[in-house]
């Protein structure tokens, strides 16, 4: 199948039509046989086009690069964006990965709701993304490779010459006499995604002329059998997932091991944006599912980690476990008191009957603390005073949210625990005015009683 504006009108017409196209334009080949067959189009289609360029400024010809873009553009009245950004790559990371994270992070961002970004990746490219997934030793997500179209920002992404080979928009480049940038990086075998094209994939080539094709036939397989483990994945999750975003231990234990991993990458990719490695997973299903109710086993990935509390794990950041050192807090309750860090927010609300007895409230207000240990409460309607932290117990708080708790002192006692008690003799009576105190919280979920 050779390329055309017609074969290209065929791939948008197959996807919903958005408010606008916007071409990724590098200035290389690839990208300007898109930017000019769409252009070929604008009349048939009737959607606006546009394209932007990322300055990833990592060559000394980067900017002269650009200039030649909003000229091709300029030629072709269409409106070019610029967006420079920071790809430089830190000590141990690869310039690739780097550059390739900060452009789609960028174009993100930068894409108009509803508009519809197309990039130019090909068949080519779609083999080289099979073989080096192959060679990290990815399951059937990863083999899949790139997809066709899948939303982006706040629109779309849609990769409409997977179909085609970079010699048919080479041979299409030719016959329009087009003028691109061959950038010279291209030709760099220390990268790895060059080595495996020049050194390797032209290799099996010579015996296997149709590679590009089986290879991306081989993506699309893969494409299709994990959407069948993800429905599959959302199934078992129905009956995983409990209140506040956990999930629940006994029955996560009555899937076979296979269908655990595929529920937990499942549930913690749409959590994460990507899934853990097979050691995360090996971790968490030996550590974890395998380990006593008492254990409060935890499992450290990124900028994540999952811990187990009961029956429950709880997905979390890793900062919002972190215990800070906080000073008490004045609180006039006049107004939302703004927790430290991502502690969250205090409303005071009145209500009769309800709440700490206004009267006890002086004019300097209440002073908002934390758990240092040691703290006791007799809660409203029981007996005796009972330390916090069995309290909490009782509660199934888990112990990490336990020390970001705010608690609330009167005249240096402790007069209520933010959204669950007030201790006596600070509850308010049914006949008089008090002031309920409600927790706003982040990223910390407290499961219901007797979880």
């Amino acid at each position: 199948m050779s390329f055309s504006p017609d074969s290209l009108c065929s791939e948008l017409l197959a996807h919903p039509r958005p408010a606008g196209y916007v071409v990724a334009y590098s200035g290389g080949l690839d990208s300007h046989v898109l930017l000019d067959a769409l252009v070929r189009l604008r009349a048939r289609h009737g959607v606006p086009v546009s394209a932007v360029h990322v300055n990833h400024r990592l060559q000394s010809a980067a900017d002269d690069w650009q200039t030649h873009c909003a000229a091709v553009c300029h030629a072709l009245c269409v409106t070019l964006a610029i967006l420079p950004v920071d790809a430089v790559a830190g000590r141990g990371e690869s310039p690739e990965a780097t550059a390739r994270a900060a452009r789609y992070q960028a174009l993100a961002q930068w894409l108009p709701p509803g508009h519809c970004l197309l990039t130019a990746q090909h068949q080519d490219d779609q083999a080289e993304t099979v073989l080096l997934q192959l060679l990290r030793g990815s399951g059937v997500h990863g083999l899949a490779a790139m997809p066709g179209y899948t939303a982006f920002g706040h629109g779309s992404l849609l990769r409409p010459l997977l179909a085609f080979t970079r010699s048919e928009l080479r041979h299409y480049a030719g016959m329009q006499q087009l003028r691109w940038i061959e950038d010279p990086s291209n030709e760099d075998t220390a990268f790895t995604r060059n080595f495996l094209r020049h050194r390797v994939l032209d290799s099996l080539r010579e015996r296997w002329p149709r590679l590009s094709r089986s290879l991306a036939r081989s993506a699309a397989n893969q494409a299709e059998a994990a959407h069948l483990l993800d429905e599959l994945a959302d199934a078992d999750l129905a009956a995983l997932v409990g209140d506040g975003a956990t999930l629940l231990v006994p029955a996560l234990q009555q899937l076979t091991p296979a269908r655990q991993r595929n529920a937990l990458r499942r549930w913690l990719r749409g959590s994460t944006g990507t899934a853990p490695s097979r050691a995360v997973l090996a971790r968490i299903t030996v550590d974890m599912l395998g380990s006593r109710v008492d254990a409060e086993p935890c499992v450290r990935w990124g900028e994540y980690e999952l811990r187990r509390y009961r029956t429950r794990l709880y997905l979390l950041r890793r900062d919002t476990t972190a215990v800070p050192a906080r000073l008490p807090l004045p609180w006039m309750l006049d107004a939302a008191l703004a927790l430290p860090g991502d502690g969250g927010v205090l409303v005071a609300v009145p209500g009769q009957g309800q709440g700490i007895r206004q009267s006890l409230l002086g004019s300097d207000g209440v002073r908002v603390g934390w758990r240092q240990g040691g703290e006791r409460c007799r809660p409203a309607g029981r007996n005796g005073h009972h330390e916090l932290r069995k309290l909490f117990q009782e509660r199934g708080i888990p112990p990490w949210v336990r020390t970001r708790i705010p608690l609330i002192f009167i005249g240096g006692e402790l007069a209520a625990v933010a959204g669950l008690w007030v201790c006596e003799p600070f509850q308010a009576q049914p006949d008089e005015p008090g002031v309920q105190i409600h927790w706003q919280q982040h990223g910390l979920p407290v499961p219901p009683p007797g979880a």
